[in-house]
């Protein structure tokens, strides 16, 4: 062999290492940080559940635009009893009018996301509404829409499915979410979910019932948290993958509320 191509193939084999590091760096995982809280926080009682979610990239970048989510919350929580989503709402009529197209009884919560994209050496980013509503029944499965409103840079809908599975203890089931990938400028890369906060329960939820031929406005019950907290708190887990195949996970825990002691005073 000569020393030409020696050196040919030594270059080939430096370029290829160097691609195999930069892509390592490319699936290296990403930080992510999870949040759970239950308001108010009284067991035995109905109350609502606010989760959220973010994500730390390196300066100057956004996160991968997200593909699935996976959620575990605690076991022996009162979903089926909370009194939330009487009514459904589908993916069609989101699509076409949006929440307000949808019956007051199917919304579940809501929350806000904040979206980004890099344009150059410039992040863009933008506070996205996000609507959640109660959807038919999959195979037996609790499903649910997600309804993200978004103007800058696309005005856009982005409505995406979730499912209520069952899950392993310590967890008492996962909510299973696809997350669409949402093309922005033409040659501009997908929509990327910076971080997320949503509330799923009673809180700025309204639904009405007809009683004596008249329209009542009425907060719906809400999550019925169990009589006694786990040792450590209420667990929290989350899952999420990414459109270039990288995974991340996150794990929390709601805080167990203080108890009472005779008298009126609390304690921990």
């Amino acid at each position: 062999m000569s020393r030409g191509t020696i050196a040919r193939c030594s270059t080939l084999l430096v370029a290829v290492l160097l691609c195999l590091c930069f892509a390592a760096v490319a699936q290296a995982t990403l930080p992510a940080r999870l949040g759970a809280a239950f308001l108010p926080e009284r067991l035995g009682r109905a109350t609502t559940l606010e989760f959220a979610f973010s994500f730390t990239a390196p300066a100057g970048q956004v996160p991968p635009p997200l593909t699935q989510i996976e959620l575990r919350y605690p076991d022996n929580l009162g979903l089926g009893l909370s009194g939330l989503g009487l009514a459904t709402c589908t993916a069609e009529i989101l699509d076409a009018s949006g929440p307000s197209g949808c019956p007051p009884d199917s919304v579940m919560g809501y929350g806000a996301a904040l979206t980004g994209i890099v344009l150059g050496a410039t992040i863009i980013t933008e506070s996205a509404p996000i609507t959640i509503l109660r959807s038919p029944d999959q195979e037996g499965h609790l499903a649910v829409l997600f309804s993200a409103e978004g103007t800058t840079p696309v005005d856009t809908r982005i409505v995406f499915p979730g499912l209520l599975l069952p899950a392993l203890a310590p967890f008492g089931g996962v909510v299973s979410v696809g997350v669409p990938l949402v093309p922005t400028l033409p040659g501009a890369p997908y929509i990327s979910i910076i971080r997320l906060r949503a509330t799923i329960g009673p809180q700025k939820v309204t639904y009405y019932e007809q009683a004596g031929g008249r329209t009542l406005a009425y907060q719906p019950k809400g999550i019925l948290l169990p009589h006694s907290c786990p040792r450590r708190g209420f667990p929290f887990a989350a899952q999420f993958s990414f459109v270039d195949g990288s995974h991340t996970s996150a794990r929390t825990a709601a805080t167990c509320p203080a108890r009472r002691r005779r008298g009126g005073a609390s304690r921990h």
